[in-house]
């Protein structure tokens, strides 16, 4: 590609100057465009086993909440085999909340509650 930048600038006259300023602007170009591309997302909590990229804290999340939490819980508790893929929403409805009380039942000391705070958090992301 800059080769044939080079001699489509000579084949109409152009300075060696010039060809050497397009191919510096062609081989920048590449690099600019990755420069406004989104940043990574953060990574997972130490130790962390299955994480699904949704969030990474470990805010209380609770039923009828929506959004990426919900996502995460629904995830996880997927991948564990406590909830149904399809039910992947990103909202923490009924379905939601009865895999959440038969997980933390399932790993003690943790409480069948179907609140989701940081306990219940770091078992779903090491269990």
């Amino acid at each position: 590609m800059i080769r044939n930048a080079f001699r489509a600038h000579r084949a109409a006259g152009a300075s060696a100057l010039a060809a050497l300023a397009l191919a510096a602007a062609l081989v920048a170009a590449p690099a600019a465009s990755a420069a406004r591309q989104e940043p990574a997302p953060p990574l997972a909590p130490p130790g962390a086993g299955a994480v699904c990229a949704f969030y990474f804290g470990n805010e209380p999340t609770l039923y009828g909440d929506q959004g990426d939490r919900a996502s995460e819980v629904q995830c996880l508790l997927a991948n564990r085999r406590y909830l149904p893929w399809s039910e992947v929403d990103g909202t923490f409805g009924p379905t939601t909340l009865a895999a959440v009380q038969h997980f933390q039942a399932d790993h003690p000391p943790l409480v069948p509650s179907g609140l989701v705070g940081p306990r219940t958090w770091s078992a779903l992301w090491n269990a």
